[in-house]
């Protein structure tokens, strides 16, 4: 298992960085606030994951050890593949999806694209005790309203410097999907808003 890789950023797009390891250009799949941590050029460490496939090899990658302890316990529920886990990391923390479970909130569940009211009940008793209980302080979970609208254009912002992008560029693309997050119910997906934010940016060019 390749449990984590070090190097400098050779590549980042929206859903993947690419890290120089040893002169060999590992490609990763990160959430969007993974990747807004990463710049080009510079030294990052990512732990990581190695999902194994009959036609693939995709490695996954995480801002620390907890986020893909977590990654790697989702998957134990059944109807949970890499993809769906990485997309509930994409919306909540670890702490977050911990205290979602432990709470019975389904609707935190249901945030996560892909997941439905029934989907996210079976989820809740599935998980119950395997994620374990909150290690950080209270309220480092990403908060379901009112805060989180600085959140979205932080880590949207952040990712967008991040692919190389100059700040008026970032600010232009946040402001220009602003009306998309906030019609959005609950937790703005910062991983869809990226996507229109690369679109707005590439028509104006």
């Amino acid at each position: 298992m390749i449990a984590s890789v070090s190097g400098q950023v050779a590549a980042l797009a929206p859903t993947t960085a690419v890290i120089e390891v040893g002169g060999v250009g590992m490609a990763v799949q990160c959430t969007p606030n993974t990747l807004s941590g990463l710049r080009l050029g510079e030294p990052a460490k990512l732990a990581t994951s190695l999902v194994v496939r009959e036609d693939s090899l995709t490695l996954y990658g995480f801002a620390d050890d907890d986020e893909r302890q977590i990654f790697e316990l989702l998957q134990t529920a059944s109807g949970v593949g890499p993809r769906l886990a990485q997309a509930m990391l994409a919306v909540h923390t670890p702490d977050a999806l911990r205290i979602a479970v432990a709470s019975g909130d389904e609707k935190a569940l249901m945030a996560v694209p892909g997941i439905g009211k029934k989907g996210a009940q079976k989820l809740l008793l599935e998980l119950k005790d395997r994620l374990g209980d909150p290690v950080g302080a209270p309220g480092t979970h990403r908060p379901a309203g009112g805060a989180a609208g600085a959140a979205w254009r932080d880590q949207l912002h952040a990712a967008l410097i991040g692919l190389g992008y100059a700040a008026r560029e970032a600010d232009d693309a946040v402001a220009a999907v602003a009306p998309q997050a906030e019609a959005s119910q609950g937790t703005p997906q910062v991983g869809a808003l990226l996507k229109a934010a690369l679109q707005s940016l590439n028509r104006t060019r």
